[in-house]
């Protein structure tokens, strides 16, 4: 499939999959996510594929947020569905994704941007990272996940104050509240990614997919994460990666992990 926003370039075990508008510094618009929902979905579907880095093009950007002219002049009714497009879309596709998603934080993470990166499994952000979420300075709250998975990541009350103010925090910050796993230099931030990716490349993808799953479980309404963690972990019994993983371990070997 061709693209126009995005790039994506395809490294096994790593597929790198960059927001790619850098003249308006990576904003995310209809077609951005639908393009990245394709993408998404094609290197979910690639075996090969162990684990994919999100980032944007350029220095100064990883996502500086949504493209406001196209929903500036919307009715309410739209702009609901607006939010629940891109969550069905792209937001929460992403979070479920069962490969591992690390997003790669360089330069500014503002309203959808954030929302973007709250959505991967894992973080990591140059050490010129500014990230917030400015909706309320427009008039409207953020409406990809940010009210959600914000308050999961940082708690409640970092959360109202960041969303309150509109404001943006510092990589430094973003790291102590846990809003991204770690800061890096920005020319270390691809390499550091890549070593994260290249630990997971070692693993079981059965067992990683299934980890995911009872991990987004406990912030699901009405499912109980314990109860989904006894299935996926009984599940895993079934699976050539145990078999391999269990095997290679009496054997003293290292395991080749297959993803089935």
């Amino acid at each position: 499939m061709t693209y126009e926003n995005i790039l994506c370039e395809i490294k096994s075990p790593v597929a790198y999959l960059t927001i790619n508008r850098p003249n308006q510094l990576n904003a995310l618009n209809k077609q951005t996510i639908e393009e990245l929902s394709a993408c998404l979905k094609a290197l979910e579907a690639d075996k090969s594929v162990r684990t994919i880095i999100l980032t944007g093009s350029g220095e100064k950007a990883f996502v500086a947020g949504a493209d406001i002219k196209e929903f500036a002049e919307f009715s309410v009714g739209q702009g609901q569905e607006l939010s629940q497009k891109g969550h069905d879309t792209l937001f929460n596709l992403l979070e479920k994704l069962e490969t591992p998603v690390i997003a790669a934080i360089n330069g500014f993470a503002l309203g959808g941007g954030l929302e973007l990166a709250m959505s991967s499994h894992i973080r990591v952000a140059s050490d010129n990272a500014r990230m917030g979420l400015p909706e309320v300075s427009l008039g409207v709250i953020p409406g990809y996940g940010g009210t959600q998975r914000l308050a999961q990541l940082v708690g409640r009350g970092k959360a109202f104050e960041m969303i309150f103010t509109a404001g943006m925090i510092k990589a430094d910050e973003a790291v102590s509240c846990g809003l991204v796993n770690a800061v890096v230099p920005q020319a270390e931030l691809i390499a550091h990614c890549e070593g994260i990716a290249a630990r997971i490349a070692k693993n079981s993808p059965s067992a990683i997919s299934a980890a995911i799953r009872a991990v987004n479980a406990n912030f699901e309404d009405g499912v109980n994460g314990y109860a989904k963690e006894v299935e996926e972990f009984g599940k895993c019994f079934g699976t050539a990666d145990f078999k391999e993983g269990t095997t290679a371990f009496v054997e003293k070997r290292k395991a080749e992990f297959k993803g089935e």
